[in-house]
């Protein structure tokens, strides 16, 4: 495990312990076991992007605020997440062939949130860019590689990529075929 996911869970203890939140607390507010929090908080596992998402809705802040003090004390620039690394959710019990995958669960009040589908394009140019946002992607079909800063990442179909979209990035698709991704943008500000 890297030292930036190793970093959320540091994160979130640390919040926790300031706002003197008890595990119970935390656990009941998001809506998972005490031990998941424990795990979590102690480096042991990394939370999906839906628990992560109710664990910064339970702390009540925002995931900007949350991030920039991961990014400040690992020096990563982004968390990937390979597809084989998601979470099967256990749903209709009864039914055959149906298998659902979590890849994202909702939007928070304090974050402002907008989500789009992107196609890039084989050989497609563009110089990097600059959002005032966190951005999470999930390649839906093909593949690319993203530079963020001076590193790439190589994304595949079912991979997700979250980062700071105020670091200089562009995807860069040198395949043949087109790479499709949900693109989800989370704004500090809710008025974006």
């Amino acid at each position: 495990m890297n030292d930036f996911l190793i970093g959320i869970g540091k994160r979130i203890k640390e919040i926790r312990k300031k706002q003197q939140i008890t595990i119970s607390k935390l656990a009941s507010d998001a809506g998972v076991s005490n031990g998941l929090i424990s795990r979590i908080e102690n480096g042991r596992t990394i939370p999906s992007l839906p628990v992560f998402l109710e664990l910064i809705s339970a702390l009540e802040i925002d995931a900007s605020t949350f991030f920039e003090g991961v990014e400040k004390k690992t020096g990563s620039k982004y968390l990937l997440i390979r597809r084989e690394e998601q979470q099967v959710l256990e749903k209709e019990m009864e039914a055959k062939g149906f298998t659902y995958y979590q890849i994202f669960g909702k939007s928070l009040n304090a974050v402002g949130f907008e989500a789009v589908l992107l196609n890039v394009a084989p050989n497609s140019k563009r110089e990097k860019v600059i959002t005032d946002a966190w951005e999470f992607k999930y390649v839906l079909k093909g593949s690319c590689t993203y530079i963020i800063e001076d590193t790439r990442v190589e994304v595949n179909e079912g991979d997700s990529l979250y980062f700071n979209g105020r670091l200089p990035h562009v995807p860069v698709n040198q395949g043949s075929k087109d790479c499709l991704m949900l693109v989800l943008y989370f704004y500090a500000d809710t008025n974006a």
